[in-house]
């Protein structure tokens, strides 16, 4: 019978909890010895890897530590080479179950492991541009043009906030001038399903967003009829279309000679991934890029991993 919280230990070891979830799957689930040996077999490299962040209580474990543990069963090190994603998959149900039986028994009121999902076998990672690549892109636009200034603005709010081109889109002048004059304000943001968030506007968005408030957009905003409230405007005085801000990453891309496929998704992907390669804890970037679950931003710690994957067998000598 599952224990309740009043009789559950408050804080257990970890080892103490597992080798009762291994006896829960053998005795009361009956599963067959060799089916519980892998499951033990994969716990015991999550609580090494846990072991090593100074973890050894459950009520320690984090959401943050099981995406990590997750993301590093694909990445090489001493003594072991980087899981097939099936197997990844294979031991992230291990440590779900593990935890889902946890939170049952009491010991703990919340299962950090509920929104951390194994991967999906043949997902495609998203495309993320390097530093380099995204500098290029960044600088490409010609500050002496109206067109330039524009342009700057909208890659710069695009890759500072991470935020998605409708989001950018529908960005009004009141609303992105209190960002600039109060940085400590930071943007505010519609995303998906009306959901308001709050993101820091750097140094750089805000010098071009301001070039573009003084010495561009009001040329433009002169040519409309019924000028309107919007930050991001095309040659007619209107509020930027999401078609007409593609075309404008694209006609950058071609600019800076980056040979490689850019979208206004592709700064968004950038965004996660340098946070995250620059040790960015996982749950700050869900709360930047306005993710509800913690599982669709974990996508972007396997981009990571492949990197370091990339740059591991192409630096050391031993690596192939």
């Amino acid at each position: 019978m599952p224990a309740n919280s009043a009789t559950a230990e408050p804080h257990p070891d970890i080892n103490r909890v597992v080798e009762d979830y291994l006896d829960h799957l053998a005795v009361e689930r009956g599963l067959a010895a060799n089916t519980v040996a892998s499951y033990r077999r994969d716990l015991a490299r999550y609580q090494r890897f846990l072991a090593d962040r100074g973890i050894t209580r459950l009520a320690e474990v984090a959401a943050a530590d099981v995406a990590a543990f997750a993301a590093d069963l694909a990445t090489p090190g001493p003594g072991h080479k980087p899981l097939a994603t099936s197997s990844i998959g294979r031991t992230v149900v291990a440590v779900r179950g593990f935890h889902r039986f946890a939170t049952r028994e009491g010991h703990r009121p919340l299962d950090p492991a509920r929104d951390v999902s194994p991967p999906t076998v043949g997902t495609r990672l998203p495309k993320a541009l390097d530093h380099d690549q995204v500098r290029r892109l960044l600088e490409a636009p010609d500050p002496s043009t109206v067109e330039g200034l524009r342009d700057a603005a909208l890659l710069e709010l695009l890759y500072g906030t991470g935020a998605r081109i409708s989001e950018v889109c529908a960005l009004d002048v009141d609303e992105v001038s209190r960002a600039v004059e109060d940085p400590a304000a930071g943007l505010r943001l519609l995303g998906k399903g009306r959901k308001q968030r709050v993101v820091p506007l750097g140094s750089y968005a805000r010098r071009a967003v301001e070039a573009w408030l003084v010495r561009g957009r009001p040329d433009w905003a002169a040519r409309s009829a019924r000028p309107g409230p919007a930050l991001l405007l095309n040659t007619r005085g209107n509020r930027l279309s999401r078609q007409s801000a593609w075309a404008a990453v694209q006609q950058a891309a071609g600019s800076a000679g980056l040979g490689v496929e850019v979208s206004p998704h592709s700064l968004r992907h950038s965004f996660a991934t340098h946070l995250l390669d620059g040790g960015a804890d996982i749950r700050v970037v869900q709360e930047l890029l306005g993710h509800s679950s913690v599982t669709t931003t974990q996508i972007y710690t396997l981009v990571t991993v492949q990197h370091l994957r990339e740059v591991y067998l192409e630096s050391h000598p031993r690596a192939r």
